[in-house]
């Protein structure tokens, strides 16, 4: 990285950091993925519950392989359940974790979070339910501002995931969003957390590398 952009990206991440402080989120910054994982390792204490939400982010800093050796109850609706039934039954779960873990889709300078749905899953476990919210977002997940974020999803995020999930959309066959009515459709529900919720704490960890979608 260049050293003027090293400088922006200093400077936003200072900004954002003290933004999201204001809205009453705790937030840090870490260098890199080595430094995400053992932040998030070492708040996760032995015997805990943890749920997990969808997040590419998690799985490229080797977090959701190494969560299976530690002494936790960990519930993971995509990867255990065998059935739309227990699908939905570890959803419910997840809900009444100790601690969740995700990531968001979009960060704001102005410290709000940004993210977009399916079903809503991962975002509602983000502000009602489990005790503890951790969110690992990369430094290019950083944006202006809400109408910033919500073009970065429809215009580069979306596309990209539909695609990884093998999803049956048009923005699959052409990369741009078409605002579809498709059944496989992956934007239907936008959430933005202004403020920390009442009931929920929420650490966001800012990680200095591209990270996520």
């Amino acid at each position: 990285m260049e050293q003027w952009e090293q400088f922006f990206r200093e400077k936003q991440v200072e900004r954002t950091i003290q933004a999201l402080k204001k809205n009453n989120f705790e937030a840090l910054f870490v260098s890199d993925s080595k430094a995400a994982f053992e932040e998030v390792m070492r708040r996760i204490p032995d015997g805990a519950t943890v749920g997990i939400g969808g997040s590419l982010t998690l799985a490229q800093i080797g977090l959701l392989d190494a969560l299976g050796n530690r002494n936790i109850q960990l519930i993971w609706p995509f990867r255990q359940a065998k059935n739309p039934e227990e699908m939905h039954g570890l959803i419910q779960k997840s809900f009444s974790s100790d601690i969740f873990l995700s990531s968001a889709n979009a960060v704001t300078e102005d410290g709000k979070l940004f993210n977009v749905d399916a079903s809503g899953n991962r975002v509602g476990a983000m502000f009602i339910g489990p005790k503890k919210v951790m969110l690992v977002c990369g430094v290019n997940k950083i944006v202006k501002d809400i109408d910033a974020a919500e073009r970065r999803v429809r215009e580069w995020t979306a596309p990209q995931n539909a695609k990884r999930l093998n999803r049956k959309t048009p923005c699959v066959e052409t990369g741009v969003c078409s605002d579809c009515s498709s059944p496989d459709r992956i934007c239907n529900i936008y959430v933005t957390l202004a403020k920390k919720p009442v009931r929920t704490d929420i650490v966001v960890i800012l990680v200095g590398e591209k990270l996520g979608i």
